[in-house]
């Protein structure tokens, strides 16, 4: 080995830098979308009979574990208690459930995740935000961490430690 091998000192792992990864906090559920337009006659209008009597039919245990989006894909107007309806047989088995698109249930994920984030650890520090996940992490969820972490971090970047892009530095 040449000298200049032997000195070679990985500066990232000996400096204060705390990379923060949402893909590490993710969690395990399937995510599920449900659309009650199929429920509707026509595709547009609620049956209040017809639609109780397809909510207590339906298999809801196929949900257990799951993060579920209720959704209605049709122009029709639903009302809301027929989605409270839908939760109230998925509430047993679904770890969530809300009104929305897949996006809007990761969003609602990613809220609770950051609002109960134990932040002490990341007091005073220079952060890096890591970008470019594999899971569909929203983009909502960036700004959120970024919110909650500005008051109490030293620095705030964006991306790999190599090639981070500065976003907040405390005066």
């Amino acid at each position: 080995m040449s000298n200049a091998e032997e000195h070679i000192v990985n500066r990232v792992a000996k400096s204060p830098l705390k990379v923060i990864d949402l893909e590490d906090y993710y969690p395990d559920g399937e995510r599920a979308l449900f659309d009650i337009k199929d429920w509707l006659y026509e595709g547009f209008v609620l049956r209040e009979k017809d639609f109780r009597a397809a909510v207590k039919q339906h298999d809801w245990s196929q949900y257990k574990d799951a993060y579920v989006a209720l959704t209605c894909s049709s122009d029709a107007i639903v009302p809301i208690w027929a989605y409270m309806l839908i939760t109230v047989s998925l509430e047993p088995y679904a770890k969530s459930v809300l009104i929305g698109d897949l996006n809007t249930l990761e969003t609602s994920i990613y809220q609770d995740i950051i609002t109960n984030l134990n932040i002490e650890d990341y007091k005073d520090a220079p952060l890096i935000i890591k970008g470019c996940s594999n899971k569909p992490i929203p983009d909502s969820a960036y700004l959120m961490l970024t919110e909650r972490l500005k008051p109490i971090a030293k620095s705030i970047m964006y991306g790999e430690a190599c090639s981070a892009v500065p976003l907040y530095k405390k005066k």
